[in-house]
């Protein structure tokens, strides 16, 4: 006897362009800040982590290869760390989506920052207690890619069109590709915002260390948790 696959949910239409759900700042804007923090994010996991990255996980899969052939400058459990805890993070992701996705887009989006923030300021605080741990490399590495991995999998659930805030690949092949059209300048800004996010990220990580970029990324996305509108 054979099971019918389970449904997998929707996402709630957009609101109406006034009442409470729309309220706030659009998700468009808010999509391209984030854009910002993961090339940050990324900075700092490349830069000051052993070269993995743990928003990019394209690149990291990468990575994963030069570590396996034993290339030198990567560490195959630094790699490892950074997927498995990513993959995690997008499962607790798609839980909340079937919780919260039916309903408040709004809200929807504001929970999962919040938890994006949190878990951001925790590194932080790990970042400027104990810089020089070992320990400490895979904590970030772990929480980093846990948080980035919540982020997409919402993301990817709302489903705003050339945003997913951590990878650029289709949304260069689709500026290239289509040529001028409606959705021209929000890829054009996804690409200005990570090359922005990481040359920021790269600074700070060279003139302040870890802590302080990790915290401006919390900081932000704790902003952006509490302006979200549910409207595209």
């Amino acid at each position: 006897m054979s099971t019918q696959p389970q449904p997998q949910p929707q996402p709630p239409p957009p609101p109406p362009p006034y009442g409470p759900e729309a309220r706030g700042v659009r998700l468009v804007p808010v999509l391209l800040v984030l854009t910002v923090v993961s090339g940050l994010i990324d900075a700092v996991s490349y830069l000051g982590l052993g070269h993995v990255f743990t928003a990019n996980m394209t690149g990291n899969v990468v990575v994963l290869g030069f570590a396996a052939a034993g290339a030198p400058g990567f560490s195959l459990a630094h790699t490892l760390t950074s997927l498995g805890a990513f993959v995690v993070g997008a499962g607790v992701g798609g839980r909340i989506a079937v919780r919260l996705g039916g309903g408040s887009r709004r809200t929807w989006a504001r929970v999962t920052l919040a938890a994006e923030a949190l878990l951001l300021g925790g590194s932080a605080v790990v970042a400027f207690a104990a810089p020089d741990a070992t320990a400490t490399v895979y904590a970030l590495i772990a929480v980093t890619a846990f948080a980035m991995g919540l982020r997409n999998a919402t993301v990817r659930k709302l489903g705003v069109p050339d945003l997913t805030t951590t990878v650029l690949t289709m949304t260069l092949t689709g500026l290239a590709s289509d040529g001028p059209g409606p959705r021209r300048h929000r890829r054009t800004g996804a690409v200005v915002a990570m090359v922005a996010g990481a040359a920021l990220g790269a600074w700070l990580v060279g003139d302040h260390g870890l802590g302080v970029p990790l915290l401006v990324t919390a900081v932000v996305v704790g902003v952006l948790a509490g302006v979200a509108s549910g409207r595209e």
